[in-house]
């Protein structure tokens, strides 16, 4: 899978600080450039290299990191969630969308099969137009799992006009799970391990809460030195887009949900027009949580270890093809939303760092502090994942790579190569 399709770019990283507002570092920038007394009559203008780019600088970075860390929902402070202890007995069906998912799908199938909890679980897989085998190797791990009798498998049918792939495969599995009336959906995907009280956990908040949606980040590979160096900064990345406090305040539009676990009501899936409504997204499950919360849904995220991802990114190549999926759809594939992208990401990442290393005065103060509460804020990640502490400190060498991938992402649209998943282009220009 595409690590839940969310926005976690540098094209996302831009539009948390912006949205409807100006960014705080344009503010600064705007604020020191009209403060600037006009050089006298007679005298030459200032040094624009030594006299004004080092306090413009330590301004906009210090503005935009004390907007992050203190307007936008707490979004650093990764906790794990309470799980209410509620027994319930509610039916679900999870439904699972696999393109080629040999290699993984017979995990999946089998911790699902594993879930204790007081209720009925049964799967419906909609095998993709596989070419390696996916259905067989799901059906011989509900065999041995002793739940044959549990697992449906069915085809997807031909892509049509106007969706994506792995929607129309979700679309058709609803489909096929609605005539079971199920209390709950889950949504999954083909390459997720679920520890064995992950769906009562799940259920738990949605039946305390009265949740119409409850949604995890499930945690992901670090098996590999890219991915360590790489994955826990699109989870940062993730939750400064959809802070978990904002998501489940009713009051505020925020909306995000990652597709890679998706707890959802039927009747609320129905009253937003099915799968059928965000049938084009790229960005599907934030898509999805929008939708649900537009209806006057409950909707949840939270961060997680009961669920992992299988998949492994190798090489720091993988993971750029996996940014670059759906980095230029944030931006509207706008040119000028990119290159304002890439200069607050100067700003508010690189700028810090460099005046901590070569500045001088109190703008390498400046500088040194921020580069501090960037990686405080890093830190909670860091510690999900049980990574080195240290890690914390290379998030702005991180931030390149990612603003590096979301040329690259602009570069595939307009080459026509756009959101390319399992053969797929899907953003064509």
């Amino acid at each position: 899978m595409p690590i839940c399709g969310a926005r976690c770019d540098a094209a996302g990283i831009f539009w948390a600080m912006t949205g409807p507002r100006w960014p705080p570092s344009v503010i600064a920038c705007a604020a020191a450039t009209l403060s600037r007394p006009s050089p006298a009559p007679g005298r030459n203008a200032p040094d624009l290299t030594g006299d004004w780019v080092e306090p413009l600088a330590a301004a906009s970075g210090a503005a935009a990191w004390l907007y992050l860390l203190l307007g936008r929902g707490r979004f650093w402070d990764v906790r794990l969630p309470q799980i209410p202890h509620i027994s319930g007995s509610a039916s679900v069906v999870a439904v699972i969308p696999a393109r080629d998912e040999a290699a993984s799908i017979g995990r999946t199938v089998s911790s699902l099969l594993a879930q204790r909890f007081a209720g009925s679980l049964h799967i419906v897989l909609v095998d993709d137009h596989s070419s390696d085998g996916t259905a067989e190797h799901a059906r011989e791990a509900a065999e041995a799992a002793g739940g044959a009798d549990r697992l449906t498998v069915i085809a997807a049918n031909a892509l049509p006009a106007g969706w994506t792939g792995k929607l129309s495969a979700v679309a058709k599995g609803v489909a096929h799970a609605r005539t079971m009336r199920p209390d709950f959906l889950l949504l999954t995907d083909a390459d997720i391990e679920h520890d064995p009280d992950n769906l009562a956990g799940l259920l738990a908040l949605a039946e305390a809460e009265r949740r119409d949606l409850v949604s995890q980040m499930v945690l992901l590979s670090t098996a590999s030195l890219p991915e360590r160096a790489l994955i826990p900064a699109f989870v940062f990345f993730f939750f400064m887009l959809y802070p978990p406090r904002w998501t489940a305040d009713p009051g505020n539009a925020s909306a995000g949900a990652a597709g890679g676990c998706i707890l959802i009501r039927p009747a609320m899936l129905e009253r937003i027009g099915g799968i059928a409504s965000i049938r084009g997204a790229l960005i599907d499950d934030c898509a999805l949580a929008a939708a649900v919360k537009r209806a006057g849904g409950r909707i949840r995220l939270d961060a997680t270890r009961r669920a992992r991802s299988i998949r492994v990114y190798e090489k720091a190549a993988d993971i750029w093809a996996m940014i670059a999926r759906t980095a230029f759809t944030q931006l509207r594939y706008s040119a000028l939303l990119l290159a304002g992208t890439l200069v607050g990401l100067a700003l508010t990442y690189m700028a810090a760092p460099l005046l901590a290393i070569f500045g001088e005065g109190w703008p390498r103060l400046i500088g040194a502090a921020v580069w501090l509460a960037m990686a405080a804020a890093f830190l909670p990640v860091i510690r999900l994942y049980r990574l080195n502490p240290l890690w914390s400190l290379t998030l702005p060498a991180i931030a390149v790579f990612y603003a590096a991938a979301t040329i690259g992402s602009a570069v595939d649209f307009w080459r026509g190569r756009g959101g390319r998943w399992k053969g797929r282009a899907q953003a064509i220009s």
